[in-house]
């Protein structure tokens, strides 16, 4: 009996042994470079490999991996993060053998009726694609994630659940039910401002959006104005809606996740890979620098962008502590603000980014290598970016690249650097402006 099973071409072989055993998106090519199938996978490696294991029965699949010349892939730090990616590259290029995910895979939304005097949520699979005041956050790939945070909703931000379009001036005389199980502000009865009640509808949309540190904030502010009047039955209230904010903001997927991909800035993202010779497309990019005013106030920053856009709910400052007031040493400032960032990361399981950028050149580089080396991270992708000449050291033994200016590679990775730039001199000068303060009322 003649064994018709695929043979493995030479070029995915080489591929396959190259993927790694973690989530992500795998996206497969024909010999003219068109993507004709997108897929997830929690272990890429693993599910990649089986299609060319099988001799598949059905003819679909075998045709399809016949077709297949180039495999690239997408590594994402959860399975949520590769089903979301999975959609939107699959609504972006609607690849022929995705024609089943297509039109059944939709993920639901959380609808906020902002176009109402008094909003309401819904949650939803479909967005309206008329113009219109009210917003959709998510997506989000589990229903489990959704009840979690409409519980969290219901105790701690409650809004009107009746489905009426309420009007200012059209308010009832007395309030629902709801109000008095305390699961309602009582709009519909006028108890409430209509100010007050959109600062809870601010309050839910910074909980959505995955914003804990901002929603946190905000919730403390009122929690220490709540004790000051001895009105420690709210201030209790406030502090237990922290806690709330802060159990379910590890289920959030980033505000990033939820805007489309551009053509232009997959590119881009495509193209910064093939550069950099890196194993996988830096979705996720970190960057650091560092800020002070002759060695005084010295601060180190770490930004985050995702998909090629800034998420500043990810953003963290080190005051350097291995410095004495007056010293300066940019070295040494790099080496403890990467080794306290990673340190935390490997501590918390948090996820890593698939590029590093240090604002510096070829002696940064060298002590942010140094930093992750002592914590045994030697996988991560490296890179320091140089102003003056605007040259990207990737390698302590290699010369550096100098790309056109007009380069759209080069074009990104000056974005990230002057991010952090300006988040590193707004964190200094906030702390400088502090101790001058503090100065001034001791005198």
């Amino acid at each position: 009996m003649a064994d018709n099973k695929l043979k493995i071409k030479p070029q995915i072989a080489a591929i396959l042994k190259t993927l790694p055993e973690r989530p992500g998106v795998y996206l497969m090519r024909d010999a003219e470079g068109k993507i004709i199938y997108v897929g997830k996978a929690i272990k890429l490696k693993r599910r990649v490999s089986s299609y060319f294991r099988h001799n598949f029965a059905n003819p679909r699949l075998r045709k399809l991996v016949s077709l297949i010349e180039d495999i690239s892939i997408i590594r994402t730090e959860t399975e949520a993060e590769a089903l979301i990616t999975e959609a939107k590259l699959i609504r972006r290029y609607s690849p022929f053998f995705n024609v089943d995910l297509k039109f059944n895979d939709r993920y639901p939304y959380v609808k906020i009726t902002l176009s109402e005097d008094f909003p309401r949520l819904e949650v939803t699979r479909h967005k309206d694609k008329e113009e219109s005041a009210d917003i959709y956050l998510g997506p989000f790939t589990r229903a489990g994630d959704i009840r979690e945070l409409m519980r969290v909703i219901a105790r701690y931000f409650p809004l009107r659940v009746c489905k009426s379009n309420l009007k200012i001036n059209n308010l009832k005389s007395r309030p629902c039910i709801e109000y008095n199980l305390g699961r309602s502000m009582g709009a519909c009865a006028g108890l409430c401002t209509q100010a007050e009640y959109r600062e809870r509808v601010n309050d839910i949309i910074l909980l959505l959006q995955g914003k804990p540190a901002e929603l946190a904030e905000r919730l403390k502010l009122r929690m220490d104005e709540a004790a000051k009047v001895l009105d420690f039955e709210t201030a209790a209230h406030y502090r237990d809606a922290i806690r709330a904010v802060w159990r379910v903001s590890r289920q959030q997927v980033s505000s990033a996740l939820s805007q489309d991909l551009d053509n232009e800035t997959w590119q881009v993202l495509n193209d910064l890979q093939s550069i950099l010779n890196l194993k996988i497309l830096p979705w996720r990019i970190d960057a650091f620098d560092i800020s002070h005013t002759s060695g005084h106030d010295t601060y180190g920053v770490c930004i985050v962008f995702e998909q090629g856009r800034p998420n500043k709910s990810l953003y963290r400052k080190f005051k350097i502590k291995t410095l004495a007031d007056g010293e300066i040493n940019d070295f040494q400032a790099i080496y403890e603000t990467v080794y306290r960032r990673y340190k935390h990361i490997i501590a918390k399981s948090e996820p890593t980014p698939q590029l590093t950028l240090i604002d510096g050149g070829l002696g940064q580089l060298d002590y942010a290598l140094k930093a992750l080396s002592d914590l045994n991270l030697n996988n991560l992708n490296v890179i320091a970016l140089a102003e003056r000449e605007e040259l990207v050291y990737y390698d302590l033994k290699q010369e550096p690249l100098k790309l056109g200016r007009d380069n759209s590679v080069l074009q990104l990775l000056q974005r990230v650097r002057d991010e952090a730039h300006r988040f590193a001199i707004t964190t200094h000068r906030a702390a400088r402006n502090k101790r001058f303060k503090s100065k001034e009322r001791k005198s």
